[in-house]
């Protein structure tokens, strides 16, 4: 079954361990405001592509990539179900470590069997948590954040190794008591095995101009590594305060 992509790149060091090849899949259901890969949105348009000849390009830079395996991002990869599953499907058979960078957003608690396909042959997933506040959510992304805790927590019962980003963006994501929240709910994930707490950046800026869109975010300054990191301590303390217990 041929799939859309956006592109490759075939040297990926921050999209799972190790070097890693990534798929970077076209479309995706979300408008988050702080997006910086606004040319993946629509499902239409793409490089036409099967799994086979993924695994192909993948074959030519193996050597480079021993320690690392293969990401699936987006835009969201999980909007091409079938096509996924077979990519990682052919992975698995060659013994190729499979990571799936996702938001979740198309996760049904009620009829998830697709879904379940994918996981069968995934060894990692890295889930964007954008927003713990549900209405929150829906001004940042368009969406509610319903189904994505959802499946978070059906990673967390099928034993899914489970790292977390989320994107501190200032006068939205940077509220203490929106990130001692998230650090309640990542407690009872006892699946996580990191968590990435990423400072915003406008950097998709020129993106935006050359697709000739507004940018949303334009006056909000970009936030520094230290900020990050203090909003990564408050998380920690949400998780551990969860942990013991305490309100």
């Amino acid at each position: 079954m041929p799939g859309y992509i956006h592109s490759t790149e075939s040297f990926g060091t921050v999209d799972g361990p190790g070097v890693r090849y990534v798929v970077f899949f076209q479309g995706c259901p979300l408008r988050c405001l702080y997006c910086h890969n606004p040319d993946t949105w629509e499902f239409s348009g793409g490089r036409k592509v099967t799994a086979e000849e993924l695994m192909e390009e993948y074959d030519s830079y193996k050597e480079f990539l021993k320690s690392g395996g293969i990401t699936a991002t987006g835009g969201e990869p999980m909007a091409q179900p079938e096509f996924l599953t077979e990519l990682f499907s052919l992975a698995k058979s060659r013994g190729v470590h499979t990571c799936l960078d996702t938001s979740g957003i198309v996760f049904n608690p009620e009829n998830h069997e697709k879904i379940d396909k994918i996981i069968d042959y995934t060894d990692l997933v890295m889930l964007d948590i954008k927003h713990i506040d549900d209405e929150e959510h829906k001004k940042l992304t368009g969406k509610s954040n319903k189904n994505i805790l959802a499946f978070a927590e059906y990673l967390r019962d099928r034993n899914i190794p489970l790292w977390v980003r989320h994107v501190v963006v200032p006068g939205i994501t940077d509220d203490e008591k929106e990130l001692l929240g998230l650090g309640k709910f990542l407690a009872g994930l006892t699946n996580l095995k990191a968590l990435d707490v990423l400072p915003y950046h406008d950097m998709g800026k020129v993106k935006y101009q050359n697709l000739g869109i507004d940018y949303p975010l334009k006056d909000v300054e970009p936030l520094s590594k230290e900020k990050a990191i203090e909003a990564r301590d408050v998380i920690m303390r949400g998780i551990k305060a969860a942990l013991h217990g305490e309100a």
